[in-house]
């Protein structure tokens, strides 16, 4: 707020209250969880339909609740915790909705957004639209429509004689002249406070559903003389709703193609559209690569130059300029400048791979930090370790850092060679410069500049294969090579008698 605002004024271009409805049932969903809360695009519809009213600045964002209500307060405490939720206890309809939500804020003043909570495609830019255009008319309600090709099941606007709009008619009780109107409502709407307490008063219920309509409001007042207007939204897709899972399905390829389309006029390279999902959270800087089958959510940030996928999900993870990342999974993790990563990797929650890092094939991370230019090339689990820089850990190592109760700790210096197959059974440390010789188990810290063997000395036992496995392909091939086991060891016998 700037300081020159009255207290309680409403800024230019703004609402004062935004209201948003979120109590209906949403059977067609056949969900447990609330219509309202499905996600899309790394947000829940509800939180699309907040997120493009956010920008109107509203002293009050008012979400009136209902069914499933629990969980729809519980999702607005994470995601808008200045949204108020207002309870609608008998699901009466739309119109009621409102009047539930206006009497939460009895000294409300100034123009009220009205909106459905199942509008995901909204942005801000159309409610801003709708906002100006209400003021330029100096209308008393208007409302937000679309022209579309079908519009089964959509509320028509009907329109007098001079273009003026009259009346919006729920499809069930409209009349077949009436349905063949193409121009919908959107069911968002801008009114002004008081109007709108007046109007709301005074609806009835007499329609095919017992409920009162927010979309009678407009006809009596209409009838009035009362300046009522519509605005057009500019993209038909803002205005679709989403009523069950086909649809539902329909508005995330709709949000995801936006958002593809943002990111290739923003200069990233997008190999295939059709298999490449980023949620609106996601941000992706110019001159960076996604390649097919690759998936970015929640918090994910992608650099410049950096390669992503194929076939990759990034989740709250960061991608460092010029990092690669290659048929992997990867959850909340930092991948430095220059590091790279998989195939088939997977990076745990707390992993952070300094400049020029990497982890290969096959290996799994978690609350790790790989120094610059140190490297986990495949087939190992490294957890809750610190590694320096310019060390190798060998190929089947593992970070043995649970010990049934409690998690501990492994620290690894700067150029440590870890051999292959070795185990780290933590707490424990490697000194910088050290190695450990393949095949250890290390129980101890190992100091600078050691090399720690850790395993038993071998042992050959000269002609078993050819006593204990008769008639094999083994005890074959060994014998066609002379037994040469038997013979040496016959000979280190008579040496040793000798």
């Amino acid at each position: 707020m700037s300081e020159s605002r009255q207290p309680g004024a409403v800024p230019e271009g703004g609402v004062a209250a935004v209201v948003v409805l979120a109590a209906g049932q949403g059977t067609r969903m056949r969900s447990a969880l609330p219509k309202v809360l499905h996600p899309l695009g790394g947000r829940s519809m509800l939180g699309h339909v907040l997120a493009a009213a956010a920008p109107l600045a509203a002293r009050h964002t008012l979400v009136v609740v209902g069914a499933g209500r629990e969980a729809v307060e519980e999702h607005l405490a994470r995601v808008a915790p200045d949204a108020r939720p207002v309870l609608q206890a008998e699901q009466l309809g739309s119109g009621h909705a409102a009047a539930v939500a206006l009497a939460a804020v009895p000294d409300l003043d100034g123009p009220v957004l009205l909106v459905n909570g199942d509008a995901p495609l909204l942005t801000a830019g159309t409610l801003a639209a709708l906002v100006e255009g209400h003021r330029a008319a100096g209308s008393v309600f208007t409302v937000l429509t679309s022209e579309v090709g079908d519009p089964t099941g959509l509320g028509r606007i009907i329109r007098g004689p001079g273009g003026g709009v009259r009346a919006i008619v729920e499809e069930r009780d409209a009349t077949d002249e009436q349905r063949a109107v193409r121009e919908v409502n959107a069911g968002v709407y801008v009114a002004n406070a008081a109007t709108l307490r007046r109007v709301l008063s005074g609806l009835a219920s007499d329609n095919a559903q017992g409920e009162q309509y927010l979309t009678d409001a407009l006809a009596p007042l209409a009838e009035g003389g009362a300046p009522v207007a519509a605005v057009r939204a500019a993209d038909p897709d803002d205005v679709l709703g989403c009523n069950d899972r086909r649809e539902l399905a329909a508005r995330r390829r709709t949000l995801n193609d936006r958002v593809l389309d943002g990111l290739m006029r923003d200069g990233v390279t997008v190999v295939d559209p059709a298999t490449t999902w980023v949620d609106v959270t996601v941000t992706v800087a110019a001159d960076a690569l996604l390649e097919p089958g690759v998936h970015l959510r929640g918090t994910t940030t992608v650099a410049t130059g950096a390669v992503v996928g194929p076939d990759t999900t990034l989740v709250d993870t960061a991608v460092g300029e010029g990092a690669s990342v290659l048929r992997s999974h990867v959850l909340g993790a930092d991948v430095g400048p220059r590091a790279t990563v998989g195939p088939f990797s997977h990076l745990r929650p707390g992993t952070r791979l300094a400049a020029g890092a990497k982890v290969g094939a096959f290996v799994e991370t978690k609350n790790v930090q790989l120094g610059e230019d140190s490297k986990v090339p495949h087939l190992s689990y490294v957890g809750d370790a610190t590694i320096g820089r310019g060390s190798n850990i060998g190929a089947a190592t593992v970070f043995v850092n649970y010990d049934g109760v409690e998690k501990h700790h492994t620290e690894v210096g700067d150029h440590v060679r870890i051999g292959s197959d070795t185990m780290l059974v933590a707490p424990v440390t490697v000194g910088d410069g050290a190695y450990t010789a393949a095949g250890s188990v290390i129980t101890t810290d190992v100091p600078p500049g050691a090399m720690a063997v850790a395993r038993a000395r071998q042992r050959n036992v000269a002609g078993w294969v050819r006593r204990r496995r008769p008639g094999t392909a083994a005890a074959r091939a060994a014998g066609a090579a002379g037994d040469a086991g038997a013979e040496s060891a016959a000979d280190t016998r008579s040496e040793a008698s000798g």
